[in-house]
């Protein structure tokens, strides 16, 4: 999750000068200092988590749901950080095995009408959220890493729909990390058809147990993901797992 930015305050040109230029400048008051929470580091650790309770187990998404598209924005320069957060060839991503199978079935019902799932984000190492505390510092922008995030549990997802013959995304009225009150489920000065996109997505996650973020028509999260420890293991490590 990357909280909104509210329209009224900022603009996403404004926010694109701050970072390209490096002149960001943290008014915002906020106590940056933070304790760490309990972080799974240590791939020992995490083996005994996934024996103690299957459920645990983090699962490569395309391993289970053939067809699924990937556009990792962070393993790119293509995002609002412009620059790469996650090592550049990384072509591999992750969620609990609930979440996924849960997602697999989202994607069954989508291709019986010729659309599919195209993911943004998934699993997310614990560093690279502080990574981008320690370039932002600002939970409007970031997650704060003193609490972790759904990312960094496995149980949060990004992702949009597209179509299934020509991989052209669908109408949502923004682009992913839109930093704008239009982005929101609740805005409602949109076309019918974005109204019906966005609708169809959040209908089909929610059906099989997902639920929306208010702010983010492309964030969902997988409920009680307090039961998910915070990871942060290598998503090289994570393969070796399938």
């Amino acid at each position: 999750m990357i909280n909104n930015i509210p329209n009224r305050f900022y603009t996403s040109q404004f926010l694109l000068l701050f970072f390209l230029t490096g002149l960001w400048i943290n008014t915002t008051g906020q106590d940056n200092t933070y304790t760490k929470p309990a972080v799974t580091d240590k791939w020992d650790d995490y083996k005994k988590q996934v024996r103690s309770d299957s459920t645990k187990k983090m699962v490569e998404i395309k391993h289970l749901i053939p067809g699924m598209v990937y556009d990792l924005r962070y393993a790119t320069t293509n995002n609002f950080m412009h620059r790469l957060m996650y090592p550049a060839n990384t072509n591999n991503t992750f969620l609990r095995m609930p979440a996924a199978t849960a997602l697999q079935k989202v994607q069954e019902e989508l291709n019986k009408i010729g659309l599919g799932l195209k993911i943004y984000d998934a699993y997310r190492p614990y560093a690279v959220t502080e990574k981008f505390w320690e370039l932002v510092k600002d939970e409007r922008y970031v997650a704060h890493p003193k609490n972790g995030s759904g990312h960094n549990r496995g149980v949060a997802v990004d992702l949009t729909i597209i179509d299934s013959k020509t991989g052209k995304e669908t109408n949502m009225g923004t682009g992913f990390d839109n930093f704008s009150d239009t982005a929101h489920h609740s805005f409602t000065n949109l076309s019918q058809e974005i109204k019906k996109n966005r609708n169809l997505l959040k209908t089909l996650m929610e059906k099989y147990g997902f639920r929306c973020y208010n702010e983010e028509w492309w964030h969902y999260s997988w409920p009680n993901g307090g039961k998910f420890e915070i990871l942060d293991i290598d998503f090289k490590k994570l393969l070796k797992d399938l």
